[in-house]
């Protein structure tokens, strides 16, 4: 009942019915989802064949989602959110939204990349890379910081796209790791240095057909294009920051149920599902290429595994998505 009442009297526009041959009576666990639609629809229906238990998804934006569930709170007719990167997560947690989740879930992921709270735990993670062009700059050129692309020397040479959540993930971990004040100075040194591109596919059709020489992606971009036809990525590669650099961090996606939850056994075993080999293996095997959380499940054939990356130690509930929202803002990217 509670979700027929509040369907009627919500602005839900990106419904998407992920199994419209069960019967509409069929209780389904409802799922606002944040993370890419494609991957939920592989691995949703390999949730369903397990445990028999339908699944909903309600797709939107990281915190376009957010946003509704803080709105809705005890109305809200969700069951389990996820999303792409973790402070759309650290916003619903301080909203006081999330139940506690078990520490058989809890336990098979690194507590480096779930909240020390237990409210919400990550699944999938995305690494932070430097894209770059190599016909007009060597990989030796290139910087050992992420803030170093505030330096004036890289006036004109670099891209990112800082609407998207990608981007702001980013930002909200230089923050966390720098403080807002050396944070505002890299905004703008970035923003005097940099071109502009709506999407990180066309940060990287950029820098591949040289208008720029380096671009600010997630890994995935640049390989999921080796993989599919190399056709912007045959002249680019990857540049992985190391160290602990902020240029190095490890975006979690997250997945959490909800308080209001009137199926929490269901949404429990989703997340379960999610995070334990059965589920990981099916991430894994995606179109995503993001890299499973569960260390028993590896990304094959890519650039780097997971065990070779060198991120910041970032506590994921820390990342504060209104404090970069508004430092963006008073820069002016937003």
């Amino acid at each position: 009942m509670k979700k027929q009442l509040v369907l009627g009297v919500t602005a839900l526009t990106l419904v998407s019915p992920l199994l419209a041959a069960c019967g509409e009576d069929e209780p389904k666990l409802v799922i606002y989802n944040a993370q890419h639609e494609p991957l939920l629809k592989e691995l949703a229906p390999e949730f369903t064949k397990e445990t028999g238990i339908e699944v909903e998804l309600r797709n939107g934006k990281d915190l376009e989602l957010s946003n509704q569930l803080v709105q809705e709170g005890k109305a809200s007719p969700a069951d389990v959110f996820l999303t792409e990167n973790s402070p759309a997560m650290s916003q619903v947690e301080a909203a006081g939204l999330f139940d506690q989740l078990p520490a058989d879930i809890l336990d098979v992921i690194p507590a480096q990349f779930r909240p020390v709270s237990g409210l919400w735990t990550g699944f999938v993670a995305r690494s932070t890379v430097l894209v770059y062009n190599t016909e007009q700059i060597q990989e030796a050129e290139l910087p050992t910081s992420l803030l170093d692309l505030a330096k004036p020397e890289w006036k004109d040479r670099i891209s990112f796209s800082p609407t998207g959540a990608d981007f702001q993930a980013i930002v909200a971990a230089v923050l966390e790791l720098e403080g807002p004040e050396a944070t505002k100075a890299w905004l703008e040194g970035i923003k005097a240095n940099g071109t502009v591109y709506d999407g990180n596919n066309l940060v990287l059709e950029a820098v591949d057909s040289g208008q720029v020489e380096v671009g600010i992606v997630y890994h995935y971009y640049w390989e999921r294009d080796r993989k599919e036809n190399g056709d912007v990525s045959d002249q680019s590669a990857q540049h992985y920051f190391t160290g602990g650099d902020p240029g190095a961090f490890v975006s979690v996606s997250g997945a959490g149920v909800l308080k209001s939850s009137d199926m929490k056994k269901e949404a429990r075993e989703f997340v379960e599902f999610l995070v334990n080999e059965t589920g990981q293996q099916v991430l894994a095997d995606s179109y995503a290429l993001e890299y499973p959380l569960n260390p028993a499940v590896e990304l094959e054939g890519v650039t780097k595994q997971f065990s070779e990356l060198q991120p910041p130690q970032v506590n994921v509930s820390d990342l504060d998505a209104e404090a970069v929202v508004d430092l963006m803002t008073e820069v002016g990217f937003l």
